[in-house]
């Protein structure tokens, strides 16, 4: 009875439950892709609840079977096989967790952000009349910026999609790696600087949904939220002539603005949007003047720029670290970037008059950057290890 009482005392812990307000999005999706993530989560817990359940129970009966004060227990020091035991010990869980690995590499595979729906729902199958709603996203310090390229629109913390249509989106950050959630739609996907992600999503029930940043990013990330409006068509061209109706434009410009730091920001629409925009945020080049990375990239597969790398540099004054309040990066507050290349004739300009510059150009044609040959191994004959950098003189070593 004084146990009894003991726990009866503690019965006004469960008034703190509600407290909790837990909204079980994960468990209760609106849209097939979460759906199919939710019954991949459950039933893999079912499996893996067949054999910890029975330990839990078997650890509870078997000390108190043999505790200390029961003298009735059977006690057999001779005892040290059994086939049966053994048989049930491994084969039960054997059993689970080959079955677990298929549901979850099946599962996995079919969910994959990348992979475009295979259907809308359990009993709507994908075909040529569902074309993909494109949103292009963005995150930012501490928002999400939403592009529609197809409506020419944008949307700072909202966005708004038709049910029964899939989605797909396109994910970049601005400053640091991020992650794109909305639980009743569909999985988490990360968003990093400089790189593109992608996810695919439907929405099968209207209604306003939340989306996050499950990764945490800063200051800012609590409010790092937006809502996610499911509706029908009707009601989704409702919502893009509301937000054409704002007249506001999303250029360059305005971009960088927003890119600023801030928190707990308002939905913000805007009527037009730079079209190069989404392409200039992924390549890091929305600054004036900043050559994109694309265009660097396409640069060095042709060899570099040389001498003219030299003086075609400018300082990033708008620096992502400095705008965080972070620490300064290892090279100073003030990196380099590459901006534009001169011409000719500022070349000659600047480096004509030096006698160690105007020297004959060395001929790079023996430099050999694309295929180059691997090092060998060290059991292989040394004739095949003709790694360098230039064709060296005769009589000289080819190899390291």
């Amino acid at each position: 009875m004084t146990h009894i009482r003991k726990f009866a005392n503690l019965a006004w812990l469960g008034l703190l439950i509600p407290l909790a307000a837990c909204k079980a999005e994960v468990l209760a999706p609106a849209g097939d892709v979460a759906t199919r993530q939710r019954d991949l989560l459950v039933i893999s817990t079912l499996l893996m609840l067949l054999i910890i359940i029975p330990v839990m129970v078997m650890t509870v009966i078997f000390a108190r079977r043999y505790r200390e004060r029961n003298r009735q227990a059977e006690y057999k020091p001779d005892w040290d096989h059994s086939t049966k035991l053994e048989f049930v010990i491994w084969a039960l869980p054997l059993l689970i967790i080959v079955s677990l690995g298929a549901l979850t590499w099946v599962g996995t595979h079919l969910l994959d952000p990348y992979r475009p729906l295979d259907r809308i729902s359990a009993d709507q199958p994908m075909t040529e009349a569902h074309e993909p709603l494109p949103v292009q996203v963005v995150a930012m310090d501490w928002k999400w910026l939403f592009i529609y390229p197809e409506q020419g629109i944008a949307s700072i913390n909202e966005m708004a999609v038709p049910v029964d249509r899939p989605v797909e989106f396109t994910l970049t950050s601005t400053s640091v790696m991020n992650a794109f959630y909305i639980p009743a739609m569909a999985g988490m996907i990360y968003a990093m600087p400089g790189m593109e992600t992608k996810l695919h999503g439907v929405f099968n029930n209207p209604g306003e949904y939340q989306g996050i940043a499950s990764h945490y990013s800063g200051h800012g990330f609590s409010g790092m939220r937006f809502k996610a409006l499911a509706t029908d068509e009707a009601g989704f061209d409702a919502w893009v002539e509301q937000v054409r109706a704002t007249g506001e434009t999303l250029d360059r410009p305005r971009y960088l603005e927003l890119e600023a730091p801030s928190e707990n920001v308002p939905p913000m629409p805007f009527a037009q949007v730079d079209p190069q925009l989404f392409a200039r945020i992924v390549n890091m080049c929305v600054e004036p003047g900043k050559i994109c990375m694309a265009e660097m990239m396409a640069l060095d597969a042709q060899g570099g720029t040389g001498l003219a790398g030299t003086m075609n540099v400018t300082q990033l004054t708008y620096d992502k670290h400095e705008r965080r309040g972070t620490r300064a990066p290892v090279l100073g507050w003030k990196p380099f970037q590459v901006a534009s290349f001169c011409t000719p004739e500022d070349s000659a300009l600047m480096f004509g008059k030096s006698p160690e510059l105007a020297r004959a150009p060395v001929d790079m044609t023996p430099m050999r950057g694309h295929a180059l040959v691997p090092p060998k191994g060290p059991f292989s004959p040394s004739n095949d290890n003709s790694v360098t950098l230039l064709d060296p003189a005769s009589g000289q070593a080819r190899n390291f």
